[in-house]
C-alpha cells in the first residue's frame, strides 16, 4: 500500500508540473505554450511577470484554459466580410493576404493544433484551412523548382517544428521546421494584431520561414534568435545558398518592447549573384495603463520601419547605374495607436503606413488575369495574359490608412469593424471590371482587347469575427 501511495504522489507531482508548464507564456512571441522546461525555476522564465497582452502582434490571452499534461491545444477561427467601394464584378480582393473576396462571408482561416512537451523535448503543430491556405502559398514561387508539389504538401500547415530546450541562462531552444517570421511586426494570426488589414510594411514581408531557428535567452529581458532558412517566405530554396537572419528582442520593462529582424539571402530564381538584404525594426510603448478602469483603461503605440535592397545580376541597390542596372530596394514605415476602454473590453485603433519598392520584388502581385506567376501546366507561360510586371526598375509606391473598433467580450473572442483606404502610384487595386474576365467568372473566354481593370486607389470596410481557445 505504501508503494502505491508513493507512486500516486509521484504521478500527481508530475501532472502538476506539466500543468504549470502548459500555462507558460511563450517567450518567442508571447503565445501560451510550453517554451520552458519543467526542470527550470519560475524565476528563470524570460519576461516573467510582464503583461504583454497589449503588444501589437502578440497573443491577447494571459493564460491557456487547457491543463493537459504534455500537450497544450490551440484553436483559432478567423471569419470576415469586406466590401470594396470599387465594387469589382468578380468580388476579388487585390494586394492583401488577410482578405480574398468582397461582399461574401469568408472563412479566412481555421487553425487547429498545439504545443507538445516531454522533458526538454518540444514540438508544435498548427494546421491551416480556409482561404489563407490558398492566398499565402500563391506568393511562393519556390515550388516551381524541381519535382514534387511543395505548395500543396505544406499548404495546410502554418507551423510545424520539433526541437529541444536547453537549461542554460534563461533558456535556449533549437527548432527545426516551419515557423512564423514576425518580420513587419504583425502576426500571421489576426487574433494577435490590432488592425485586420495589415499595412504595406507587414503585408509585403514574410509570414513564415522554413528551416532552423535558435532562440537564446541570455537574460530575463533579451532574446537573440538566429535563423538558417530556405529563403524569404519560401517552402523551398531558389538557389544554392540558404537564407540567414536573426531576430533580437529586448523588453527592458513591461510597457516597452524593441526588436529588430535582419535577413540576407539569394531569392531571385536562377540569379545566384543577386543578394537580398532586409532590416525590420519596431518600437512599442504602452503609455497609459489602468486595467481596472471602466473608462479609459490602456493606450499604446507601435512604430515600425523597414529598409532593404537587392544587388547584383542586373540590379544595383539604392542607386541607378548604367553599368550595374537600375535601383532595386524597399523602404517602408507604419505607425498604429490603440486605445482601450471598459477594463480593456473595448478598443479603438488608427494608423497607416507607406512603402516604395522599385523593382517590385516584394509587392504582392494582383490576382486573376493580372497574375505574373507561371502556369502550373506550363511554367514557361504566365497565368494571366496581362501580367503585372516585376521587371528591374519598375516603380511601385503606396500608402494606406485605417481606423477600427474592436469588442472583446472575453480573451477568446473579438469582433472588429474597420475602414481602410489604400493608394498606389500605378494601377494596382481591383476596379469595377475586376481582374478575371468581362463577366467575372473564370470560364468566360477573354475577348480581344479585354484587360484586368486595375485602379490606383480603393476604400473598403471590413467586419471580422475572431475566436481563439
Amino acid at each position: 500500500m505504501k508503494k502505491k501511495t508513493m507512486a500516486f504522489m509521484a504521478l500527481a507531482a508530475l501532472m502538476l508540473t506539466q500543468k504549470a508548464n502548459a500555462q507558460t507564456v511563450n517567450p518567442s512571441n508571447g503565445t501560451v505554450s510550453p517554451e520552458v522546461a519543467p526542470t527550470e525555476e519560475k524565476s528563470n522564465i524570460p519576461w516573467d511577470g510582464f503583461d504583454q497582452t497589449w503588444v501589437n502582434g502578440n497573443d491577447r490571452r494571459d493564460s491557456s484554459i487547457f491543463h493537459i499534461p504534455y500537450f497544450t491545444p490551440s484553436i483559432l477561427i478567423d471569419n470576415n466580410i469586406t466590401h470594396s467601394f470599387n465594387n469589382p464584378i468578380d468580388h476579388t480582393v487585390v494586394g492583401s493576404t488577410a482578405l480574398s473576396r468582397n461582399d461574401e462571408m469568408v472563412i479566412s482561416a481555421i487553425n487547429i493544433g498545439g504545443d507538445f512537451s516531454y522533458g526538454n523535448a518540444r514540438g508544435r503543430i498548427m494546421t491551416q484551412f480556409g482561404e489563407r491556405s490558398q492566398v499565402v502559398p500563391r506568393n511562393d514561387l519556390s515550388p516551381y523548382r524541381g519535382q514534387y508539389d511543395m505548395a500543396d504538401a505544406y499548404r495546410y500547415l502554418d507551423e510545424a517544428y520539433a526541437g529541444y530546450h536547453f537549461n542554460k541562462w534563461y533558456g535556449i531552444n533549437v527548432d527545426f521546421g516551419l515557423f512564423m517570421s514576425y518580420i513587419g511586426l504583425n502576426s500571421y494570426y489576426q487574433q494577435e494584431n490590432w488592425e485586420y488589414q495589415a499595412s504595406f510594411t507587414s503585408d509585403n514581408t514574410p509570414w513564415f520561414f522554413n528551416g532552423i531557428r535558435i532562440q537564446v535567452f541570455p537574460s530575463k529581458y533579451l532574446k537573440i534568435e538566429p535563423w538558417i532558412i530556405n529563403g524569404w517566405q519560401s517552402y523551398g530554396s531558389f538557389n544554392a545558398l540558404p537564407g540567414l537572419g536573426c531576430n533580437i528582442t529586448w523588453i527592458p520593462q513591461e510597457n516597452i518592447k524593441m526588436l529588430t529582424n535582419d535577413y540576407w539571402g539569394t531569392d531571385a530564381a536562377g540569379l545566384l549573384g543577386r543578394h537580398r538584404f532586409h532590416s525590420d525594426n519596431s518600437f512599442l510603448y504602452r503609455y497609459y495603463n489602468r486595467p481596472q478602469s471602466k473608462g479609459l483603461s490602456r493606450m499604446a503605440v507601435s512604430v515600425t520601419g523597414d529598409i532593404g535592397f537587392e544587388k547584383g545580376d542586373g540590379v544595383n541597390g539604392f542607386t541607378n547605374s548604367a553599368t550595374n542596372g537600375p535601383a532595386q530596394y524597399f523602404e517602408s514605415w507604419m505607425i498604429y495607436d490603440k486605445i482601450w476602454f471598459a477594463k480593456n473590453h473595448l478598443g479603438v485603433y488608427f494608423g497607416g503606413g507607406w512603402m516604395t519598392n522599385p523593382g517590385r520584388y516584394l509587392v504582392l502581385a494582383p490576382t486573376g488575369d493580372a497574375s505574373p506567376f507561371p502556369n502550373p501546366s506550363n511554367p514557361t507561360q504566365t497565368v494571366g495574359t496581362h501580367p503585372f510586371t516585376e521587371n528591374p526598375g519598375d516603380q511601385f509606391t503606396g500608402w494606406d490608412c485605417s481606423a477600427g473598433f474592436s469588442w472583446l467580450p472575453n480573451q477568446s473572442v473579438e469582433f472588429k469593424v474597420e475602414w481602410v483606404h489604400r493608394e498606389a502610384n500605378v494601377p494596382y487595386f481591383a476596379g469595377p471590371g475586376g481582374v478575371t474576365s468581362p463577366s467575372g467568372y473564370t470560364y468566360t473566354p477573354l475577348p480581344t482587347g479585354w484587360a484586368p481593370d486595375l485602379v490606383k486607389s480603393e476604400s473598403r470596410v471590413i467586419f471580422a469575427a475572431l475566436f481563439r481557445l
